[in-house]
């Protein structure tokens, strides 16, 4: 049931030593190819990096916060064309929850580095910085990197008791 998965779907930034099966990849890029987007434009590209050098030139994208990377199998890198659409950020970031999702449901775990709107080293742009690495058109713009792997790390589920019911209203705020 996707409610149980969702209570035990948790960032991980530590990853087992161990390649995710191409199966596995193939199986999420599909299922992100079946991400819902506005209009059906479908703007988004999505790069599964597997290389260590690329993964651990990646983690230097930004100043703070993507580090954990190089550790990673598994990065998806999430871009699209702003010019296919004008909510490619939601549809990006759509895709990019299908992404860890699926990963999820496969015994992976993941986290989400926002890309947009972040900076590196010399106040770089994470995405143009991206864009140079993986010979992105210049045109696109990147959202985020969805880290996948075996996980390194244990983390409880969520309990119902954890839950911001005071977020949940009926007909009215």
């Amino acid at each position: 049931m996707l409610y149980d998965l969702l209570k035990t779907r948790r960032s991980i930034r530590k990853f087992q030593d161990r390649e995710v099966e191409k199966e596995k990849i193939d199986s999420i890029l599909k299922s992100a190819l079946l991400s819902p987007s506005s209009r059906s434009r479908r703007p988004w590209e999505f790069i599964a990096v597997t290389d260590k050098e690329l993964l651990k030139k990646l983690s230097n994208c930004r100043e703070h916060s993507s580090q954990f990377l190089e550790g990673a199998p598994l990065g998806i890198v999430v871009a699209a064309d702003p010019n296919a659409c004008d909510v490619w950020i939601e549809d990006c970031s759509i895709a990019s929850i299908i992404i860890q999702l699926t990963a999820q449901s496969l015994g992976l775990g993941s986290c989400w580095i926002q890309v947009r709107q972040r900076y590196g080293a010399g106040n770089k742009s994470a995405g143009d910085y991206i864009k140079e690495l993986l010979g992105i058109p210049a045109y696109y713009e990147v959202e985020s990197i969805v880290a996948i792997g075996y996980p390194g790390e244990e983390k409880r589920a969520y309990s119902e008791n954890e839950l911001l019911y005071g977020k949940l209203h009926y007909n009215i705020y």
